[in-house]
Formats: structure tokens, sequence, C-alpha cells
């Protein structure tokens, strides 16, 4: 007799260790998101925002210190106003090249530079009246911009800065040496530098904050789309053991079954009914099928390229994946065309060979009595074209294509099929589009790179 048992040692330590590894690669993928790498591309953009902002401020300056001195005849002292604009300008350039070769950019630096464009400030209005001096309202932008761009401590900090600078101007300063002017005619100059430094103030901060606010949005964006893709993931992870501890535990009674179907076959009553012989045989072909499923499930469970891998050509490969469709489906409806043009050796692999009898099962599901695979090469990728004379995708469908449970067929905990298809050609590092025809059907078109598929990963074009 033959012995039955509903585990076996070997596939639950197969299983234990499938386990341990997606679930690592889940941890990896929090840890990936918790790093935020998104949050120093953000820092080095509103970095270079400053810069750009202190080159502005450095052409102010040369333009308002020429106006003042020259147009108005305020004598300015240009040797020290325009050392402050030369340090700026040197500060620019060091800038430029520290960026450019920091990996990352923190919430400190950030707030130092900050700090030297108010000590910058600072001197060029004590050297031009102090307090008194009406672009002193330049110190809200920078505290504007730190509000924006630091957290709450080192926006306190700038704060605090900005407050004792001009505390600091009101005492300490060099007086303007105004030309005799009537009172109203200084009133008026006042009240113009005012206006000025108004204007200055509100544009600079609606060009350089409508700036930073979209980096911002971008950074979320961003790190939105790493959360819904570690979500997939997840999700991924999941059905993964789900499917894995299904087909390990489905191998032994699919081996008894085998034996049994054998043990059958051999018996001389059995053998001699015709008819109970062919049903054994198709018996034993659906038999092997279940058996090349479940071997295919924990081979693609485990990585995209598993120990089924072989080598092969693209040719080969698509057209033995057709007649393999053919004969299991007992469908001779898939029309199969081959334009990829000069033959390329890969690897087959079964995890695409699952994505694609996917595609193809579903595309026959809604359109039996016609299908259409075409295989071609557009540069270095494989595309796959699968077309149907089926009613379509549904627009949201189309919208969330690749999302789990989008399906038209209604079924609960449907739609997992075209999720699990573009997360397997995306692992290999494709694409899948979709789109519907005009009159009716559709066409799913999977992207994949040769260098990939590639024996060795190596590709020459």
């Amino acid at each position: 007799m033959l012995e039955r048992s509903s585990s076996r040692p070997d596939d639950r330590n197969t299983y234990g260790e499938l386990a341990v590894t997606l679930q690592s690669q889940a941890d990896a993928r929090s840890e990936l998101i918790g790093a935020a790498p998104t949050d120093n591309e953000t820092n080095r953009k509103n970095m270079a925002l400053l810069i750009q902002l202190r080159w502005t401020a450095v052409v102010g300056q040369i333009v308002t210190i020429g106006a003042v001195h020259f147009w108005l005849g305020i004598p300015l002292p240009l040797t020290r106003m325009g050392a402050v604009i030369g340090a700026l300008v040197l500060l620019n350039i060091s800038s430029l090249v520290w960026v450019r070769h920091r990996a990352a950019i923190t919430n400190n630096e950030m707030l130092v530079a900050l700090m030297l464009d108010v000590a910058a400030l600072t001197a060029q209005l004590y050297l031009s009246g102090g307090a008194t001096n009406p672009f002193t309202s330049l110190f809200l932008l920078q505290v504007t911009l730190g509000a924006v761009l630091l957290d709450a401590r080192s926006t306190w900090s700038l704060v605090a800065l900005t407050c004792a600078s001009f505390v600091w101007l009101t005492i300490a300063y060099r007086p303007l040496d105004l030309p005799p002017n009537p009172l109203s005619e200084t009133y008026t100059l006042t009240v113009t530098g005012m206006l000025l430094g108004f204007i200055l103030n509100a544009v600079l901060l609606v060009v350089f904050v409508t700036r930073i606010n979209r980096n911002l949005r971008q950074r979320d964006a961003h790190l939105a789309a790493l959360r819904q893709h570690a979500a997939e993931q997840d999700h991924i992870v999941r059905m993964g053991l789900l499917a894995s501890g299904a087909a390990h535990e489905l191998g032994t009674p699919l081996a008894s079954l085998s034996v049994i179907l054998s043990d059958w076959r051999r018996m001389p009553d059995l053998a001699a009914d015709q008819e109970l012989a062919e049903d054994l045989t198709e018996m034993e072909t659906s038999l092997q099928r279940c058996k090349s499923i479940v071997t295919g499930i924990l081979v693609s469970a485990g990585e995209a390229r598993g120990e089924g891998s072989s080598p092969t050509t693209v040719t080969a490969f698509v057209t033995a994946l057709v007649e393999e469709w053919r004969d299991a489906r007992s469908a001779r409806t898939l029309y199969f065309t081959n334009t990829f043009g000069e033959d390329v050796a890969i690897v087959s692999d079964i995890a695409l060979k699952q994505v694609i009898f996917n595609v193809l099962d579903n595309a026959y599901e809604v359109s039996r009595e016609w299908v259409e695979l075409v295989a071609e090469r557009e540069g270095d990728n494989m595309v796959l074209s699968i077309s149907d004379r089926g009613p379509g995708f549904a627009p949201d469908m189309l919208a969330q294509l690749g999302k789990p449970y989008q399906s038209s067929k209604g079924r609960a905990g449907g739609g997992l099929g075209l999720f699990l298809v573009v997360n397997v050609v995306r692992k290999l590092g494709g694409s899948v589009t979709a789109e519907n025809h005009r009159k009716r059907g559709a066409t799913v078109r999977l992207t994949l790179p040769l260098a990939t598929l590639a024996i060795g990963g190596n590709f020459d074009a």
C-alpha cells in the first residue's frame, strides 16, 4: 500500500526558507521607505533654490547700491559693501561645488545657509543706516523660508537670530549721510524705499516659496508612490506564502493519485476496457498538468528565475509556449505571429511563461473565437501583444491597471491576474500596458528587456 502523509519534512523546510526570504524582502522595502531618499533629493533642490536666491540678492544689492550712491547722491561705503557682495559670491561658488559632491543635505546645513544669508543682510544694513533702512523687511523673507524649509527648532533659532540682528541694528549702525532736502522729500524717500522693499519681499516670497512647495509636493507624491508600491509588494508576499504553502500541501496527494492511476493502468480488467483506458489517459494528462502547475508555483515563488529555467531562444520559447497553451486548453483559436526577426538566446523563464498564460487565459475567457499573440522586437526589448475581441477594459480598470482586485468579472477576490502580471514583469525590468480597440476588443502589451532574459544576464544587441 502507498503510504500517504499530509506534509513532507523537506517541503516544510523549503516553505520556511521561502517565508524567511519573502519576509526579509518586505523588511528591506520598509527600511527603504523609512530612509526617505526623497528627503535628500528635496533638500538638494531647495539648497539650489537658496543659491539662486543668493545670486538674486547679489544682483539686487549691486543695482540698489549703484542707484543710491550714484543716482540719489547718497554716499555709501562702497569698498566695505563690495566686500560683503564679494563674500556672497565666494559663498555661492563654494556652495555650488559643495552641493555637487554631497550625498545628502541635512536640516542643520540648510539652517547654516540661511543664517549666513541673514549675516550678509545684517552687514549690508549696518553699513547703510541700520534699522532706519527700509530694506530691513527682507528679514521676513529669511524667516518665511526657514519656516518652510526647516524643522520647528531650527526655525525658531533663525527667528532669534533675525530678531537679535534687528535689535542690534537699532543701536549700532553707520548712519546715512542724506543730502540736505526738505522734510517732505526725505519722507518720500523713506516711503519709496519701504514700497520697493515690500514689492521685492513679496515677489521673492511668491517665486521661491512656490518653487519650494512644488519640490515638497513632488517629494510627497514620490513617497506616496513608494508606500503604494510597498503595499503591493507586501500583498504579493502574502499571496506567495499562501500559494507556496498550498502547492507544498498539494504535492503529496497529487503524487499519491499518480501512483494509484499507474497501478490501475496495470490492472488487466481495467486495461481491457478501451473506454476506461481512454479515461485513465485523460486523467493522467490532467494530473500531469496539475503537477506542472504546482511545480511552477514552487519555482516562481522563490525568485523569477528558478530551478526550472533552461537555455533557449526567443522564437523557441514563444513557439513552445503557444503549443503548450493550445494543448492544455484544447483551443485552436489562438493565432500566433512572430515578427521578432533575428533570434536571440535567452533563458526559459517559468514565471514569465505563467504570466503570458495568465494574459492568454483572460483573453480566451472573453473571446473564445479569436485570440492573437504577436511577438516583435523594439530596440533591445521583446514585446508580446495579446489581443482579443471581447468587451475590452472599463476606463477605471485602465486607469488602475495592475492594482489588486480590479476586475470586470464580478467575482469576490478577483482582479489578481493582471496585478501579478504587472508585478512579475516589473520585477524582470519590463512594463505592461493595455488599450481598448475602437470598436471591440483590447490589447495587452508586455515589454521585456532582452538584457534581463539573456543567458547570464548579458545581452549583446
